[in-house]
């Protein structure tokens, strides 16, 4: 997935509806937060999983060292947060 499409769906899976202007997911005047460059904004996105979800989701992200999830980068926890919620799509 692009990083474009990877926001779109994260931004989807917590409730953002659309650009307040067209409502297309990706557009010009994109407000969706950029999930994969952006912890702060994962941080927020991470707040609408459950407990479970939180840490399958951890168990996602590819385990480089003993603090794995602690070093996670933005885009790994966002591949993770779309795998866990079976949304990540394969390709690109």
């Amino acid at each position: 997935m692009t990083d474009e499409q990877i926001n779109a769906a994260i931004a989807k899976a917590c409730g953002w509806k659309g650009c307040p202007e067209c409502n297309e997911p990706i557009c010009e005047d994109n407000f969706i937060p950029n999930y994969c460059k952006n912890l702060n904004a994962m941080h927020q996105a991470e707040w609408s999983l459950t407990d479970d979800q939180l840490w399958r989701m951890a168990r996602n992200i590819e385990r480089n060292d003993e603090q794995w999830y602690f070093r996670a980068t933005a885009r790994q926890r966002a591949e993770a947060f779309l795998r866990t919620l079976g949304l990540w799509e394969e390709g690109e």
